[in-house]
């Protein structure tokens, strides 16, 4: 799994870097599945997340989250994020 982590409009702290670092390792069961993890952070009035997640048979999700607050934002992103994975997971089983 290829991971891009891209910073805009502020520089990404050692903390925050390693926060999130931890809750990508929530998603380690989908390693196998995915090619792809490119997440954007970008800082603006507020602080706005986003994923793109590129799976090995072509399936490609979006996802994007908004908060005042860096962390928050991260949070809401990888609970919708662990989401999409078990539904994309879900679907790959049943066409099975």
């Amino acid at each position: 799994m290829n991971i891009d982590i891209k910073a805009v409009h502020f520089t990404l702290r050692d903390e925050s870097r390693d926060y999130l670092d931890k809750k990508i390792a929530r998603i380690h069961n989908a390693e196998n599945m995915i090619v792809d993890l490119l997440i954007t952070l970008t800082k603006d009035k507020d602080f706005s997340a986003e994923a793109t997640v590129n799976f090995r048979w072509g399936v490609s999700v979006h996802i994007k989250e908004n908060d005042f607050e860096l962390d928050p934002a991260v949070d809401k992103l990888m609970d919708k994020l662990e989401q999409k994975i078990t539904k994309e997971k879900e679907k790959v089983k049943e066409k099975r």
